[in-house]
C-alpha cells in the first residue's frame, strides 16, 4: 500500500512541476505615433532653469576651439554641441541633461575621448 501511495504521489508531484516549470511565450508590440519621438528629442533640447551639460574642451584660441567642436560631431553626433565664450576662454559645451543620470550616462560615452570632460549646471540668466 505504500509504495502506491508513493508512487502517486511522485507521479502528482511530477505533473504539477512539470505544469509550473513550463513558461509561456509572448510578443509585445508597441505602435506608438512617430511625433512622440519627436516631441521626446524637442524636450531634451528645451532650456529648463536646472540642465546639465558636459564640458569637453577650453581654449583662449576660438579657431581650436571650433576645430575641437567639429572633432567632436564627428566622433558623438547624438548631443548638441555649442561653443561658449566665457572671459578668457572658449569652452565646448554639450548637451541639454534634464536629469544627473541621464549626463553620468553621456559622460560615460565622453570620456573614452575626452578625459577631461565634465558634468556641470551652468548658472541661469535669469534672477
Amino acid at each position: 500500500m505504500s509504495k502506491k501511495i508513493k508512487y502517486i504521489s511522485t507521479t502528482i508531484l511530477t505533473l504539477l512541476l512539470s505544469l509550473t516549470l513550463n513558461a509561456q511565450q509572448g510578443e509585445v508590440n508597441v505602435d506608438q505615433d512617430s511625433d512622440i519621438d519627436k516631441l521626446l528629442e524637442y524636450k531634451k533640447d528645451i532650456k529648463t532653469s536646472k540642465v546639465y551639460r558636459i564640458q569637453v574642451y577650453q581654449s583662449i584660441d576660438p579657431d581650436k576651439a571650433d576645430r575641437e567642436k567639429s572633432n567632436f560631431l564627428n566622433a558623438y553626433d547624438e548631443w548638441p554641441v555649442e561653443i561658449v565664450w566665457n572671459t578668457p576662454n572658449y569652452k565646448v559645451w554639450v548637451g541639454n541633461f534634464a536629469t544627473r543620470l541621464e549626463a553620468d550616462r553621456a559622460l560615460a560615452k565622453i570620456k573614452k575621448k575626452y578625459m577631461n570632460a565634465i558634468i556641470f549646471q551652468p548658472k541661469s540668466d535669469k534672477k
